[in-house]
């Protein structure tokens, strides 16, 4: 038995994330608790599965966006993250309230597994939506074609498995299916490779197939992971560069963020998901980009002006970088 109960106030969790590239400073709950099937979902941003009970409790936030709005007011500057929905949520509507809730804040959102009834109305270039890609489960065509259809751009994410969905044909099925639902990018994510999120991969390919399971088991503990990762990364990018698919979804702009700004923080993003072999200049490229999320002001005046470099703490080589957004060059 699944029981649904209403909370009061919205579920609302502060942090600093990175999901498929794109920094992400505030995650939205609509519903709490994994319960009911599939009996496993995957988590983007923790990068791992998660196992979902059979029977429980589900926290449902409350339908009211203005109380969503008004929970972000003190909240760390930057993108927030709104997901996942559950099934329930033409009746409770609780993911549709925290979405207009952060569009509302003026923040730039991401829809994480939408259904069609969470899917805000306007405005659509401050939002993208973000569907999860496995074998075994259909992509969710009818929630991706209206998020489509209203304009907001749409695309999924594929956690990267070796022996599974590495896999050169599960690889390629997937990358065909998502180009072919309409959508415009199919992002990879990078598994959490301790002991227990590998664990957690075996268990879940069970939930798929048994025998597979078994076959997997081997290859996930005892396989050269981070050889086959990195084999596996350059696989995928050619084979969505050849079927027409970005591989890091697009930054949606804020309804009171500064166009340069997000185009900026947009290009450092990018430049940091090409430096995966090197988490040093990844992380001082993510921390440029909180700073200029939490700015506060209109960057590009102050790039026109020659003063820039002046104000920004993360040296030339980042400043030069940003520079080019703001003058509306592109990478």
């Amino acid at each position: 038995m699944i029981v649904f109960e209403q909370a009061r106030l919205p579920m609302v969790r502060p942090g600093e994330w990175e999901l498929a590239g794109r920094r992400v400073a505030v995650r939205m709950f609509p519903y709490s608790g994994d319960v009911g099937p599939p009996p496993f979902r995957f988590d983007a941003v923790e990068r791992r599965f998660v196992a979902r009970k059979a029977e429980g409790t589900v926290t449902v936030g409350p339908p009211d966006a203005e109380l969503w709005r008004l929970a972000l007011v003190r909240l760390p500057a930057g993108p927030a993250l709104v997901g996942p929905s559950e099934s329930v949520e033409e009746i409770h509507g609780a993911y549709r309230a925290a979405a207009e809730g952060a569009l509302f804040s003026g923040r730039a959102v991401y829809l994480l597994d939408p259904e069609p009834a969470s899917l805000p109305e306007t405005p659509q270039s401050a939002c993208v939506a973000l569907f999860w890609s496995m074998p075994g489960r259909a992509l969710p065509l009818a929630s991706l074609s209206e998020a489509l259809r209203r304009g907001i751009l749409s695309g999924c994410l594929l956690p990267l498995l070796p022996g599974w969905t590495l896999e050169p044909r599960a690889l390629e099925e997937a990358a065909l299916a998502v180009r072919d639902a309409g959508a415009g990018f199919l992002a990879p994510i990078l598994p959490a490779g301790d002991g227990q999120a590998r664990r957690a991969i075996v268990e879940a390919a069970a939930c798929v197939d048994p025998a597979f399971s078994e076959r997997l088991f081997e290859r996930v503990h005892h396989g050269d992971w981070g050889n086959e990762l990195r084999e596996g990364v350059s696989r995928f990018s050619e084979l969505c560069a050849r079927v027409g698919l970005a591989t890091v979804p697009p930054r949606p702009v804020g309804l009171h963020e500064p166009a340069g700004n997000a185009a900026a923080a947009r290009r450092l993003e990018e430049k940091a998901q090409a430096l995966l072999e090197d988490e040093h200049r990844a992380a001082l490229f993510h921390a440029a980009v909180r700073w200029i999320d939490e700015s506060g002001r209109d960057l590009a005046p102050i790039a026109r002006e020659g003063n820039f470099r002046k104000v920004f703490p993360f040296g030339t080589e980042l400043a030069r970088e940003a520079e080019e957004a703001f003058y509306g060059r592109n990478a």
